[in-house]
């Protein structure tokens, strides 16, 4: 039994599904949404305040300006693309604090919350303070 409680603590340690992140944003500042997508997808649509750092780019250069006492959360499309898995794992090895979305921005969507971009959805929950 030992071993499977470690299971689920350890992976509710690395993975966070939308509404653990819209309490985070609500509650606390330590949280940064990272949308690993090329950039014509996060142009196209993307969770209020994230910030978009492809997976592929990802090195020391591009990454020295984040803050490393935050939490990095990636996310990706959702459940058919691994973008956020490979942006998690390249930001761990940088030395980040670092979470997956779980279901990425399709699940954020079907939760209820909006989005910004060129086909922002005003969704039912999510009001931006920035």
């Amino acid at each position: 039994m030992q071993k499977q409680i470690e299971f689920y603590e350890n992976k509710l340690a690395y993975e966070m599904d939308p509404s653990d992140l819209y309490a985070a944003f609500e509650n606390s500042t330590e949280y940064i949404a990272v949308d690993t997508r090329q950039a014509f997808g996060y142009d196209k649509e993307h969770i209020p305040t994230a910030i978009n750092l492809p997976h592929r780019t990802m090195t020391e250069e591009t990454t020295q300006h984040l803050d490393k006492s935050k939490i990095y959360v990636c996310y990706c499309d959702g459940i058919g693309c691994n973008a956020s898995t490979k942006g998690a794992l390249k930001l761990t090895k940088l030395g980040f604090r670092v979470k997956e979305l779980m279901g990425g921005i399709e699940w954020w969507k079907y939760d209820g919350y909006a989005t910004e971009g060129q086909k922002a959805t005003s969704g039912s929950m999510f009001e931006c303070a920035c």
